[in-house]
């Protein structure tokens, strides 16, 4: 038998900018910068996020974390984690952008929005995210913007201009999976710009099962940054991704009530 290759992925392209992956890392909760460069690697990512505010503060875990990575083969996102507001999400968004050129990256206007005022269990505020990305695109900003898993909200941004949306498949760092999986399915049913499972992912499978549900992209970070092998985590992320991509590219079969033989039933030998 002669072996063939396996079937191409497809590219991604958000806001002009095409990417061969379709995992997107985090750069947060790592017990060290070595384990982080590490599971990047392993993760074949070409998009990594980092949370601007935590870096200008040189908050733990984060001093020396942007010199630590090549900008030369990953993209920056930067993000607006730790904003409570609209207003404070679009300052922290510039500062974004200002890190990106100083980085080499005088194209890059990426920024995932979170606008996040709950302190307990991290759920964005519809209204500050979309009055934020309103004005975050009037500025020229490609807006990835973070949100609960709202169809209604999700079409409003998406009207906005935003590049994508990124709903949540559970509370930040939980790892509970895709809790909100039907809410989800209607957001990609729907959505003209790319859908980006954000938040809540624990397990490869559970990435999976978001690829095969027609998301474009997962971002994952607490649950490779805290596994107990991080780069090997990271690589089972990969596959997952790919394997879910290339299963809702082929087409899964119908569900059904009642059992079909998977070989004729004509012909039997008696």
């Amino acid at each position: 038998m002669v072996a063939t290759a396996a079937p191409a992925l497809d590219e991604l392209c958000i806001g002009g900018k095409c990417f061969r992956s379709r995992l997107f890392t985090g750069t947060g909760r790592y017990r060290s910068i070595a384990e982080m460069q590490a599971s990047i690697a392993a993760s074949g990512c070409e998009m990594v996020t980092v949370a601007v505010r935590r870096v200008q503060d040189q908050a733990p875990g984060h001093i020396g974390l942007v010199e630590a990575l090549d900008w030369r083969r990953l993209w920056l996102l930067p993000n607006t984690a730790g904003c409570r507001t609209a207003e404070e999400a679009i300052r922290v968004a510039r500062l974004g952008r200002e890190m990106a050129k100083v980085l080499g990256q005088e194209d890059n206007n990426f920024v995932k929005l979170e606008v996040i005022p709950d302190p307990k269990y991290l759920l964005p505020d519809p209204i500050g995210t979309l009055r934020a990305a309103e004005q975050l695109v009037k500025e020229g900003f490609t807006v990835l913007p973070y949100i609960n898993a709202d169809p209604v909200l999700a079409r409003q941004l998406e009207e906005v201009g935003c590049a994508t949306v990124m709903p949540l498949g559970s509370p930040i760092g939980s790892g509970q999976g895709l809790r909100n999986a039907s809410n989800i399915a209607i957001i990609i049913e729907q959505a003209k710009v790319p859908v980006v499972i954000d938040a809540g992912i624990g397990t490869p499978s559970e990435a999976a099962q978001a690829m095969e549900m027609g998301a474009q992209a997962v971002l994952i970070n607490t649950a490779i940054a805290q596994a107990q092998d991080p780069p090997r985590m990271a690589a089972a992320m990969r596959l997952a991704v790919e394997a879910g991509r290339l299963a809702f590219l082929a087409g899964r079969i119908p569900v059904k009530s009642y059992a079909t033989p998977s070989s004729p039933m004509t012909q039997r030998v008696e």
